[in-house]
């Protein structure tokens, strides 16, 4: 319940993917913009150069696809020529990068986009993956290679970070990575059966518990039967060894900040007051980070890399981008509605005149 909305991904796609497509913000099908708009499209036509290569209007649109086949919630701003413009300058980026990619991180990026696909058909199901291909008028193969063209990129940064970088990035990271064992009492905008309750008798009761439990009652019996955090209140109230990137701000901080073992004043969050007592807390330190602890914090330092390539040289290397518009401009909306103004009198003249 207490959960950041951040950490709901999808579980079937990699750290490594969805770090780096963070910054590729969507575009739209630019076929179904332009037949939408009334305008012929030439599928062959080349939308962008770059240094060794070139993308068409089939690969733009091919692309466009493959990014809505993963993130179909973006498809609400297919229309927007600047995410469009922005779009392809990405595909730009990592159709130029797999390129220079050593084989090593391709064949990594190949085996690495074969297992997420897989993961993500056992968990839709074969007949749902299916329409979901259908839908975007994909194969399965297209997607991979589009996931292993991405993952190479992410692979071959990866191997770029170096180890000061990579602790710099856990100096940078290191209170996300403390975990703490907090027990909370949740008095909800909610109860348990779901009515709504004010914020000032939400905060009233909070209060109450506060007294109640530096009065000397027993937290984990009154966390039992008092608090609206169903998560919690089974086990006393009780998150134990819990990584507190996982909860929502307010929360995070408290369980960051508050004197262990102290009952804390009420903590208002989204979801109502708490009245914590924070047990334990221990910070990360670098010699002891797993493996996949590691991982991550590479995958972040790579994509830092990767926005400076963005920033600094991926303009050096774009030689012209032609897309069509979807958009209208202001002035030729003016001008359409002038065209229709000035008509008019004639029509009504021609009228007349009959």
């Amino acid at each position: 319940m207490l959960q950041n909305n951040k950490t709901r991904s999808k579980k079937w796609l990699l750290l490594a993917l969805s770090a780096v497509l963070a910054i590729s913000v969507l575009a739209g099908c630019g076929n179904k913009d332009e037949k939408s708009a009334g305008k012929a499209t030439d599928n062959s036509k080349v939308v962008a150069t770059y240094e060794g290569g070139q993308i068409t209007q089939n690969d733009f649109d091919k692309e466009i696809s493959n990014m809505l086949f993963f993130y179909p919630e973006y498809e609400q701003i297919i229309s927007m020529d600047q995410f469009r413009d922005y779009f392809v300058k990405q595909q730009i980026a990592y159709r130029y990068l797999d390129g220079k990619a050593p084989e090593k991180a391709k064949q990594t990026g190949k085996d690495k986009a074969k297992e997420q696909i897989g993961l993500m058909k056992k968990q839709v199901g074969d007949k749902q993956f299916k329409e979901m291909l259908d839908k975007r008028k994909l194969t399965e193969e297209e997607i991979t290679e589009y996931m292993a063209r991405i993952l190479t990129v992410v692979q071959d940064y990866n191997g770029k970070v170096t180890e000061e970088q990579l602790k710099a990035e856990f100096e940078k990271n290191k209170k996300d990575m403390t975990t703490a064992s907090v027990r909370h009492i949740l008095i909800g905008f909610k109860d348990k059966e779901g009515k709504e309750r004010k914020k000032e008798d939400a905060l009233k009761m909070a209060k109450d518990v506060q007294a109640r439990l530096k009065k000397g009652e027993d937290f984990a019996k009154l966390a039992e039967t008092t608090s609206d955090d169903p998560g919690s209140a089974k086990t006393g109230g009780l998150y134990k060894d819990a990584a507190v990137s996982q909860w929502v701000p307010q929360f995070k901080e408290a369980a960051l900040t508050l004197p262990l073992n102290q009952v804390s004043d009420p903590v208002e969050t989204d979801y109502g007051y708490h009245v914590m007592r924070v047990e334990d807390r221990k910070e990360k330190e670098y010699s002891k980070l797993t493996e996949e602890e590691k991982e991550a914090l590479r995958t972040r330092a790579a994509s830092e890399l990767m926005n400076n390539f963005m920033q600094k040289d991926l303009d050096k290397l774009i030689k012209k981008i032609d897309l069509p518009k979807t958009e209208t401009k202001p002035e030729e909306k003016k001008d359409e509605k002038k065209d229709q103004n000035t008509e008019a009198p004639k029509d009504t003249k021609a009228e007349s005149g009959k």
